[in-house]
């Protein structure tokens, strides 16, 4: 009988690395030969000391690579070059659906591998699994690569050591999975030097505990460009003449210190990303069919700069030379400023502000000519500086790196609880209990002293009561200025305040128009008591924002708070600047020191939005509705109940379309990035997806039944195949 030295050999010899179970060599039993007879040494045990010590000490190694062929590592295919391991995440396949693996590169000093798109050199790893048992799918993420230059070429790939995790998808589920990996890659340094290596893992069933590898596989899946974001992204591509040839010209929100890798599904070649004003221009070499045979094709563009990585795909469009490009666009998105502005006058956030409208039309009515100008000029005023203010605190918010939007402010539980105080500080003031000076010198009107400072109070309150809600336009002028620099942002927010402005300045033209409105007399104090019933049930609908946010016990502390004014004004008739004071002062504290957040209630006919499902939906063939909307934007609830929930829209939805609701009331990254990824900032958002429309058509701010219908029935078309 062979020894068990010399059967272990032979099948070392035979070939570790293509170890299988099933064609394992059986080690036959072996009795050592004592004084004629098989067994140990029975005075002694000396034959078994030794026989036993020379099998362990042979078995030791093949214990280590059994080890690691069964385990979460496989053997490591070593060059002077470079050392490559396949890795996984777990140490058995339990009863996932995707396994994740990695696939581990250490690189001598000096050297580097390549990237998905290795730029002007190289090529990128090959990856062939077709030996493997039980594996139906493999998909290699790429970790954010760096750029390489050597002799005036760039490259794009990795140095040192990288990790490329791997989701491999099991045949069936549960059962032991058999990993087998051709992998042909290249390596550089002065010189370049082709590698191949065949790299085999076994995974055995059972419970799918983290292997000493998940931690080392997570931390480069982390490095894995995601989706764009408030601080990171791109808004446009456009292919321009820049003076040196075709660019493409990359227009970004955020990236400091930007790096840009693009990829196109032709033979184009992108240089190295030049800095310009509002984001990056990369030289362009084209094919012979020449610049225009990329205008309307779809780039990848990965971006890794301070704010991390983001992979976008973007449709180039033409522009032309840079400094037109600019011009062309700003103008184009001021007139829409300017129509957005007038436009947000008769949205359903704007109505609450219909009292001190009105009441500023009452105290001009009687008014002279000239008097009337200057406090409709007054209130113009007051809402061309509130949106100067916005532009501001939209600049300093972008160059801190914070999120920005329209209307985000009611996001915050403490502005929401100060605006319920000023409210009812304005209610109690129509109602009588006391005067400001906005009021208390209306009757000085026909004196013609004015009421400057009041119109232009008037105006900052309007401004800041209309920021809920996007109306046309809007989004899309919001939407450029915060993807261009301060500039732009200055420029596109005072074109808004001018459009919100216009009627003032329409009056203030035309005083006449101000005559229509009677004169000031009893009429007047009824018309009072109404307004200021008005703006308290504005308060009340904050409160039920703030209710959302914060829960039960700072919202009703928040809304105590803000009675103070009226009761304590009715009850003593004085000191209304403490009591407003300390009115404030308590909903702060409200808000501060009880923070404890109400769950919202589901709807059972929406979905909580989730976006990475999107594309899993659309691949099996389901449309989807997403609805980005929040407590405090009233165009969303008119929306919601003049559309959404009426027939026949509501029909649709349930028949079978996935509705998700992305529910904007509090901050959230992930509604702010996939609103950002549109080049929007604010709500109402409506996208609809399906196999037609795989990417998402984007509906109106102000939905109609048939423009949502249209967009379900496009989406849900099949695509249709390219070429």
């Amino acid at each position: 009988t062979m020894p068990p030295e010399r059967a272990i050999i032979r099948h070392m010899v035979a070939g570790i690395s293509h170890y299988r179970p099933e064609t394992a060599v059986r080690i036959p039993r072996y009795r050592p030969r004592v004084h004629g007879r098989a067994g140990p040494d029975r005075r002694t045990g000396r034959g078994s000391i030794r026989s036993h010590m020379r099998l362990l000490a042979l078995l030791l190694p093949l214990l280590a690579w059994g080890s690691a062929a069964f385990g979460a590592v496989s053997p490591e295919v070593r060059t002077p070059e470079v050392a490559v391991r396949l890795l996984s995440a777990v140490d058995a396949v339990g009863n996932l659906d995707r396994i994740p693996l990695g696939v581990g590169f250490r690189l001598a000093p000096g050297w580097k591998t390549y990237w998905r798109a290795p730029g002007g050199s190289g090529f990128p790893p090959h990856f062939d699994w077709e030996e493997s048992r039980n594996l139906a799918a493999a998909e290699v993420a790429w970790p954010a690569p760096e750029r390489f230059s050597l002799f005036g070429i760039d490259s794009i790939g990795y140095a040192d050591e990288v990790v490329l995790p791997v989701d491999t998808v099991p045949a069936q589920p549960g059962e032991p999975i058999d990993l087998r990996l051709a992998l042909d890659f290249l390596v550089c340094s002065d010189v370049c030097v082709p590698q191949r290596a065949q790299l085999a893992m076994h995974l055995p069933a059972g419970p799918a505990a983290p292997s000493a590898e998940a931690f080392g596989i997570d931390r480069w899946r982390g490095r894995v460009p995601g989706p764009p974001g408030p601080a990171l992204g791109i808004l446009h591509a456009t292919l321009v003449d820049m003076g040196e040839g075709p660019m493409l010209r990359l227009a970004l929100n955020g990236g400091r210190g930007a790096d840009v890798f693009v990829e196109s599904d032709g033979d184009e070649s992108f240089g190295r990303p030049e800095p310009v004003p509002g984001g990056v221009a990369l030289p362009v070499t084209f094919s012979p069919g020449g610049p225009g045979a990329l205008v309307g094709r779809e780039i990848v563009a990965t971006v890794t700069g301070a704010e991390g990585a983001v992979e976008q795909r973007v449709t180039v469009a033409r522009g032309g030379g840079a400094g037109e490009e600019r011009t062309r666009g700003l103008a184009v998105f001021l007139l829409a400023a300017l129509l957005g502005g007038m436009i947000l006058n008769l949205m359903p956030c704007v109505l609450p502000v219909l009292a001190l409208k009105l009441m500023g039309f009452a105290v001009h009515g009687g008014a002279e000519r000239g008097a009337a100008r200057a406090g409709f000029l007054a209130s113009a005023a007051g809402i061309v500086f509130s949106f100067l203010l916005l532009a501001g605190a939209a600049v300093g918010m972008r160059t801190a790196g914070m999120a920005v939007g329209w209307g985000i402010q009611f996001q915050q539980p403490l502005f929401l609880a100060l605006m319920m105080v000023l409210l009812m500080v304005f209610a109690a003031n129509l109602w009588g209990l006391f005067e400001v000076p906005m009021l208390r010198l209306a009757g000085r009107m026909a004196a013609g002293r004015g009421t400057r400072r009041g119109a232009f109070a008037t105006g900052m309150l309007a401004t800041l009561l209309a920021t809920p809600c996007s109306a046309p336009f809007v989004g899309t002028a919001v939407g450029f200025a915060l993807s261009r620099g301060p500039g732009e942002i200055v420029a596109v927010f005072t074109a808004l305040g001018l459009g919100m402005a216009a009627p003032y300045l329409a009056v203030a033209a035309f005083p006449r128009l101000a005559s229509v409105v009677p004169r000031p007399g009893r009429w007047m104090v009824r018309l009072r008591g109404f307004l200021g019933i008005a703006l308290t049930a504005t308060a009340v609908w904050l409160a039920s924002v703030l209710l959302v946010q914060t829960g039960v016990a700072a919202a009703l502390a928040a809304a105590a708070a803000a009675a103070v004014p009226p009761v304590w004004l009715a009850l003593a008739r004085r000191h209304a600047l403490a009591s407003g004071a300390a009115a404030a002062l308590v909903a702060a504290l409200a808000v501060s020191l009880l923070p404890d957040r109400g769950a919202a209630v589901p709807d059972a006919r929406w979905q909580v939005f989730d976006e990475r499902r999107i594309p899993e939906l659309v691949s099996r063939g389901d449309v989807v509705l997403v609805d980005v909307t929040a407590d405090w934007c009233l165009t969303c609830k008119v929306n919601k109940a003049a559309v959404l929930d009426r027939d026949p829209v509501a029909g649709h939805l349930a028949e079978g379309i996935v509705a998700m609701r992305a529910d904007w009331t509090r901050p959230d990254a992930a509604i702010s990035a996939y609103l950002a990824g549109f080049g929007r900032y604010g709500i109402p958002f409506y996208a609809v997806y399906g196999p037609g429309a795989p990417t998402g058509l984007v509906l109106p701010e102000l939905l109609t039944p048939g423009a949502v219908l249209n967009a379900l029935e496009k989406a849900s078309a099949p695509a249709r195949p390219k070429g």
